[in-house]
């Protein structure tokens, strides 16, 4: 590691029921990139608080090296209420701005001197200008206006009292990236923004971010792609791993499985211990007096915790085969056509990601499909015994002034929980609220803890048609895993939009894709493979499309004659049109099943290799015409 920027001693913080920082260590060195990964309420965004000098210890020290900058991105920002988004980013440039402001001042004195004087604003401006230079150069304000768009925001000039909390957030990530600071600690990043702006995000991160970085995080495709090292903060303590997601999981595993190793040699040695105080009278003389020590040693560790989220079930109730019917479909917000003549058959099991820009329309799809909205044209039509469990995005069904307990059972100590009572505290513990926490008032809670409460309510409700608006905002990483597992296992029919490329890629069938002008479009498989059809089409346009000036003719050297085709060309030539009818027959035969809803439904793990051979087919057949006009080109005129 290089220098450190960041170094902490013996970090310490409680709250209420326990430590949260347990005498933490850490070092963040010049340029590392780091991520930071924990169960909701472990204590993430206090450390990235306390790191950022935002939050006090109770005990500990940090020290920053001298002359470096430190910024921080909450997931609640508090900004300047009546000024403009740009003038926020531009409030983040405060020594650039002096430095220009100094600039200036020199300039208009020197109109007026002479001599010696001149000679010494001469000097100080040039020492001003460096300093420009060395803050990134003369063109920052043009600098703010690019990254604003970059983030989704085209009106630089919008109050930002006026936004929504998910434009404020970009507004001050903006800040935050054009400052540009030695360190840059960032908590959720990734939260509202869509995917296509978290792609950006990553390049921009991975690139030309020059800092140090240190994300708080759950999303596994950024932690992959960005980060040199991962720490997990757990029950206070702070591991540290080398790599990314896989190295991290990987590392975990290792520990674990050595703890489990340790416990059960604790577990034999008591045992040993306990039988021979028991047989031997001489355990009570002198010289058994360290033997005895050291059980009782033993015996004061504590066994390792293995916290972690129960596995999630949903109570499915029987359905029809078909489990949602759209036909010509158009949604309207203001206005504004969002989505254009959608036809879509949900079949039972399908899981469908839907994607797109932020405000493009993908909550006001399901406000529609829901029976909240009307549509502007087209009919939604549910299946047989359908029964749907919505969770939004506000988390909308919680009281921040009733308790955890109270927001999902009420006052009851007892539940039903599939067909079977509970203890309202064992099915809460699920959900890792010990019985202490669930006393808790929500207005006290984390976002992610937030999340696992809505999430604890909702799948007490019978349902076979899970609506999810980005489930996996706030939720940690333990929590998301059991979510996936719980869709993938279950026989209900999932919507959900997502900005997690991760959480999309395991449990997703198909995706829906938001591609602007009211265009909604289906691809099949998870997020990999839409982008991969995607481009594809993407590519396929762009070749069908006249070229908007006809090409120059090109002026081409005398060639010697064709030399014709060989015996054996000529032979392949003959069985070239059949090979390309039998290529395209089979492709369009893959291409039918995949269309079908009922594949998905009937023979799902086959839709996998089922993708594959279709890109094959139509990979053979581009080869094969390729082949074809290359020999034909061969022929001998005549």
């Amino acid at each position: 590691m290089s220098a450190p920027i960041l170094t902490a001693r013996d970090l310490r913080k409680a709250f209420g029921d326990g430590p949260l920082l347990d005498g933490v260590d850490l070092a963040i060195g010049e340029k590392e990139r780091v991520g930071l990964v924990g169960n909701n309420g472990a204590g993430k965004s206090t450390l990235a608080k306390i790191l950022a000098g935002m939050e006090p210890l109770d005990a500990g020290e940090i020290a920053v090296r001298r002359d470096a900058t430190v910024e921080y991105l909450s997931q609640r920002p508090v900004l300047a209420e009546g000024q403009t988004a740009e003038q926020v980013v531009l409030g983040g440039l405060g020594p650039w701005r002096a430095a220009m402001k100094r600039y200036d001042e020199v300039a208009a004195e020197m109109a007026d001197a002479s001599g010696d004087a001149l000679d010494r604003l001469l000097e100080d401006q040039a020492r001003a200008g460096a300093e420009i230079e060395r803050l990134g150069g003369w063109d920052r304000e043009r600098e703010a206006a690019a990254m604003l768009s970059s983030l989704g925001l085209e009106d630089h000039h919008a109050k930002v009292d006026r936004l929504s909390g998910g434009e404020r957030r970009r507004v001050d990530l903006a800040r935050l990236l054009v400052a540009s600071p030695d360190l840059a600690i960032l908590d959720e990043p990734t939260n509202h923004l869509d995917v296509e702006t978290i792609e950006w995000l990553e390049r921009y991160l991975s690139s030309s971010h020059r800092g140090a970085l240190l994300l708080v995080t759950h999303d596994r495709y950024m932690l992959e792609a960005i980060c040199e090292r991962t720490l997990e903060l757990e029950a206070g303590v702070l591991y540290s791993y080398a790599g990314g997601w896989s190295d991290y999981l990987e590392g975990k595993a290792e520990r674990l499985a050595q703890e489990l190793r340790e416990e059960k040699n604790r577990q034999n040695f008591l045992r040993t211990e306990l039988d021979w105080l028991r047989r031997s009278p001489s355990a009570r003389r002198t010289k058994a007096k360290a033997r005895i020590q050291r059980a009782e040693e033993a015996l004061g560790k504590d066994a390792p915790k293995m916290e972690k989220v129960t596995a999630l079930q949903l109570d499915t109730t029987r359905q029809g085969k078909t489990v949602l019917d759209i036909e010509g479909l158009a949604v309207d917000v203001a206005g504004r056509r969002l989505v254009e003549n959608l036809d879509l058959r949900l079949v039972r099991g399908e899981r469908i990601g839907i994607l797109g820009k932020s405000g493009i329309g993908k909550t006001s799809l399901l406000r529609v499909l829901l029976g909240e909205a009307e549509p502007a044209d087209g009919q939604v039509t549910l299946g047989k015994n359908v029964e749907v469990a919505y969770f939004d995005q506000a988390r909308s069904g919680l009281n921040d002034e009733e308790t955890i307990q109270e927001n999902v059972a009420g006052e009851r100590t007892k539940i039903d929980v599939h067909g079977r009572t509970m203890d309202i505290r064992s099915y809460l513990a699920r959900f890792l609220f010990d019985p202490a926490s669930i006393r808790k008032k929500l207005g006290m809670l984390s976002g992610g803890e937030r999340a696992r409460v809505a999430l604890a309510k909702l799948l007490l409700k019978p349902a076979n048609l899970l609506v999810f608006d980005e489930p996996t905002n706030d939720l940690d990483v333990a929590t998301l895993g059991a979510l996936e597992e719980m869709l993938l296992e279950t026989e209900a029919t999932a919507l959900v939009v997502s900005h997690d490329r991760y959480f999309l890629d395991r449990v997703a069938t198909s995706i829906l894709a938001f591609e602007g002008d009211g265009q909604v479009v289906r691809y099949v498989g998870g997020y990999e493979d839409y982008r991969t059809l995607s481009e594809a089409a993407r590519k396929m346009r762009a070749a069908s499309e006249p070229p908007t000036t006809a090409p120059k003719p090109k002026m081409k050297a005398a060639s010697k004659p064709k030399a014709g085709l060989s015996y054996k060309e000529k032979r392949e030539l003959e069985g070239m049109m059949d090979a390309i009818d039998a290529a395209e027959t089979e492709a369009a035969r893959l291409d039918e099943l995949l269309a079908d809803p009922a594949f998905y439904a009937d023979r799902a793990e086959e839709v996998a290799d089922t993708v594959t051979a279709r890109d094959a087919a139509h990979g053979e057949v581009e080869r094969l015409m390729m082949r074809w006009e290359e020999l034909e080109s061969k022929k001998a005129p005549g």
